[in-house]
């Protein structure tokens, strides 16, 4: 029986092969992207789950409040490890990584190559780092490899990269601000690439003097603190609240003294309406669960808020898909109406005129499946490229997806045949026989109308959330940022020059054809920044000023604001005619918040650099530091003369010409080599390090565009085969009117207004349902864009213009149908 139907299906694909062809494809687009975003999803979900214990470790964060600001961060100080492990016998070993930022690290001068790279994906790591992360090590011993201070573990890539095939186990690299080289100790095979937390090379903490420093600090948060719970610890969410509710004790008693160092008692602190709680975050949770938790390390982080969103998409079309299935076979419905009649007087059960119907929804799924999946292999390249993947075909194999795949072809087929399956097999035969089984049914015209305009609800809305996003990421792209970003050259690693040789190099920089101004500075917008607290001094009049404030600042010299063309409002500049060491440069927002009226020759102490002192010289616009999502935070310039903090990092700007900037690098490269032949010249420009800012945003915008396509696309194919439907169920009464003098645009119009209304229907009822999804997309800006009205009245004007070129291909066909042929047999 199984074979009778298979060959009945087979011969009815291949009797209507326009129709056919609409339903595989239909049906194979949905899969394929079904499959497409499986994979994606699926990648997602695998982060850091290959650590034999990612289930008992967590990632400590803090949700603090100083100065006015505040926020959930994943950084955190050194000492709450230490302190968390002694106070709480849940927890069996912490674990911490300090990022170092970039660092020139070359082959020592005993070794056959000589190498010299610049390595940004470096990190400060405690000795047990490797033994509570258990990252697969190709060459040594996970617990004693970091116990030295110069020792220094590489991946796989890395030690290939500075000793070719040299074992590398032993050999030297020296690291330009360590007088004394480090050892490696151990080879890591390449992180993979489902690791929240990425790296080249690791040092032990014990070799970073930062980390030494503030060892005893509560506030330093420059740090990563992670814990791993005891096996018997309970791990589910009331338990590890429970163990957290404990922690605000510990820090009252372990922080007070660090507190206290820096000029401002713990309880003092609190009741100032400040906060300083530490909580735990599932490692498992990280990558996914982090959007609203800063961090400045170096993460992969992704957003669970996207998942959500492709994982919506792809149950949208694949309905869609079944949707069409359904459409087009109601378009053939007067055909096959007449096949169950006839197999009805032959005494076919309906049972079994269903089990045939149902033969062939999976046969058609069968099939486009198997387009689908040939669909996936093509696109799999792009899709990686805009997702920012390396996903493999075979994973649909090896990670459980092949099952998914076989539960749609299954489900998909059940969907898209039950109507078909259930509406022909009803009929009465002795009325399908008599033709007068299409008279006009409010019900079966509310199934089919409520398909399509459900298809184009949908279809309209994603067009106006694409139109919305892309304009957002306009918006931020061009939004007035309070300084110059285009034609500005960031030449990073000046800090391995002297201070004397680096104003040098900045001077002759400065000199060069085609460069406007230079500047040195310790930190840019969209890169590293300092931050801490500061104490306004009180002026004495009736003004309200606050206690503190938390400042971000860079240390720049004279040359900074010019060159980013960034306004002066009050006051002055720094100058080589004045001693600038205990002079400070706030913007707006941040003596908006002070309190200060008449900010300039105002006075703030910085209590962790021995309560140094500095005047207010000048107040300079906003700018922006940071991605747009976060409001506008205060901020300071400090001259480095001031020598207040210590980054270890020092960048060169130059503002150049727009015109002939190969011929610029070029020079710019020589003179460097001339400076500093021992490190590698490199380069980026300032606008770049913005749109990096919004790279998620351009991926999903992308997505959502192609998806978006996708989707209209699906929905025009149900359209076609309602507008098949339409013009079938009408032919009589077509020849009729066109006998009687109708021409072929009132025929068309007639045909087409019925779908116009159909879309109409959709757009109202998409409208409420797209604004309020983008608003709650919005939501995560501070800066954002505001929803007009034409939004919704372009996307609603593109959608009928695509409805009405898709029904009018069939309308115009059956507008000019010879009406003999339609009216012969009456």
């Amino acid at each position: 029986m199984l074979r009778n139907y298979l060959i009945i299906a087979w011969r009815n694909i291949l009797r209507h092969k326009t129709n056919s062809f609409i339903n595989i494809a239909g049906l194979a687009i949905g899969l394929a992207c079904v499959i497409l975003i499986a994979l994606f999803v699926h990648d997602e979900f695998q982060y850091d789950k290959f650590f034999k214990n990612a289930k008992r470790i967590y990632q400590v964060d803090l949700d603090g409040m100083m100065g006015g600001e505040g926020g959930l961060l994943s950084n955190t100080p050194p000492a709450v490890g230490p302190a968390l492990q002694k106070s709480f016998p849940e927890i069996e070993a912490y674990t911490r990584f300090y990022v170092m930022g970039s660092e020139v690290i070359s082959n020592d001068a005993n070794s056959k190559q000589q190498n010299h790279f610049t390595e940004k994906k470096f990190l400060a790591v405690d000795s047990n780092f490797l033994q509570v992360f258990d990252y697969p090590m190709k060459e040594g011993d996970a617990a004693t490899c970091m116990l030295q201070p110069h020792s220094i573990v590489l991946t796989e890539s890395t030690a290939k990269k500075y000793f070719g095939n040299e074992n590398a186990i032993g050999k030297n690299l020296v690291l330009d601000e360590y007088r004394e080289p480090f050892t490696v100790t151990a080879i890591l095979k390449d992180v993979p690439l489902q690791s929240t937390i990425q790296f080249d090379l690791l040092i032990p903490t014990s070799a970073c003097p930062p980390v030494k420093r503030f060892s005893w600090s509560w506030v330093w948060l420059q740090m990563n603190t992670y814990v791993l719970l005891h096996k018997n610890t309970p791990t589910d969410a009331a338990s590890i609240q429970k163990l957290v509710s404990k922690f605000p004790a510990m820090v009252r008693v372990q922080a007070a003294s660090a507190f206290k160092r820096i000029g401002q008692p713990f309880d003092e602190f609190i009741k100032k309406g400040n906060k300083w709680d530490f909580f735990l975050q599932p490692l498992l949770d990280v990558h996914l669960h982090s959007a609203n938790i800063g961090t400045q390390f170096l993460y992969t982080l992704g957003d669970i808020k996207y998942i959500y969103i492709f994982s919506a998409i792809a149950l949208f079309i694949i309905i869609l898909a079944c949707v069409n299935f359904m459409n087009l076979s109601t378009a053939q419905s007067a055909t096959r109406a007449k096949e169950v009649g006839v197999r009805k007087v032959l005494g076919s059960e309906r049972r079994q005129l269903i089990r045939q119907f149902l033969t062939e929804a999976m046969l058609y799924s069968f099939i486009s499946a198997l387009v689908a999946l040939m669909i996936v292999v093509l696109m799999l390249p792009l899709f990686n490229n805009v997702t920012g993947k390396s996903l493999e075909f075979a994973n649909i194999f090896s990670s459980g997806i092949w099952l998914l795949v076989l539960v749609l072809i299954v489900v998909t087929g059940l969907l898209a045949g039950s109507y078909p399956a259930f509406y022909l097999t009803s009929f009465n035969p002795v009325a399908v026989l008599k033709g007068g089984v299409f008279k006009r049914s409010l019900a079966n015209l509310f199934v089919r109308n409520g398909l399509v305009v459900f298809q184009f609800s949908i279809s309209i809305a994603l067009i106006i959330c694409t139109v919305i996003l892309f304009q957002q990421l306009r918006y931020s792209q061009n939004k007035d940022l309070g300084l110059k970003k285009d034609n500005v050259l960031i030449i990073p690693n000046a800090e391995k020059m002297s201070p004397e040789t680096e104003e040098t190099f900045r001077q002759q920089v400065e000199t060069m054809p085609g460069v406007l101004r230079a500047s040195i500075t310790t930190g840019l917008p969209t890169l590293k920044s300092f931050g801490d607290r500061y104490i306004p001094d009180p002026t004495g009049v009736k003004e309200s000023v606050a206690n503190d404030i938390i400042l971000n600042s860079f240390m720049v010299d004279e040359e900074f604001i010019p060159a980013l063309k960034i306004q002066l409002k009050q006051g002055r500049n720094f100058s080589k005619d004045f001693n600038d060491s205990t002079s400070v440069i706030l913007n707006e927002t941040a003596v908006k918040q002070i309190g200060w009226k008449e900010p300039i020759g105002k006075y703030m102490t910085y209590p962790g650099h021995n309560d140094q002192r500095f005047k207010v010289v000048g107040i300079v616009k906003d700018f922006d530091v940071e991605s747009i999502r976060n409001a506008m935070a205060p901020f300071a310039l400090f001259h480095p003369s001031s020598k207040t903090y210590s980054l270890g990092t020092s960048y060169v700007i130059a503002s150049i010409e727009s015109k002939n900037t190969k011929t610029i690098l070029s020079k710019l490269e020589d003179k460097w080599k001339s400076f500093a032949p021992d490190v590698p010249f490199e380069y980026s420009f300032l606008d770049k390090s913005f749109e990096a800012m919004y790279t998620d945003e351009q991926r999903m915008g992308t997505v959502f565009g192609v998806f978006t396509t996708l989707s209209i696309l699906v929905a025009c194919l149900g359209l076609f085969g309602l507008s098949v439907y339409t013009a079938e169920r009408r032919k009589k009464e077509i020849g009729v009117r066109k006998v009687l003098g109708a021409s072929v645009q009132s025929v068309v119009n007639l045909l087409s207004k019925e779908f116009v209304k159909l879309v109409l229907i959709a757009a109202v009822i998409a409208f409420p349902v797209a604004w309020w999804a983008m608003t709650k997309w919005l939501q995560d800006f501070k800066y954002r864009i505001n929803i007009e009205w034409w939004v919704f009245a372009f996307s609603a004007a593109l959608a009928m213009v695509i409805a009405i070129l898709t029904v009018s291909f069939q309308a115009i066909k059956a507008a000019v149908a010879n009406p003999v042929e339609s009216l012969r047999n009456e």
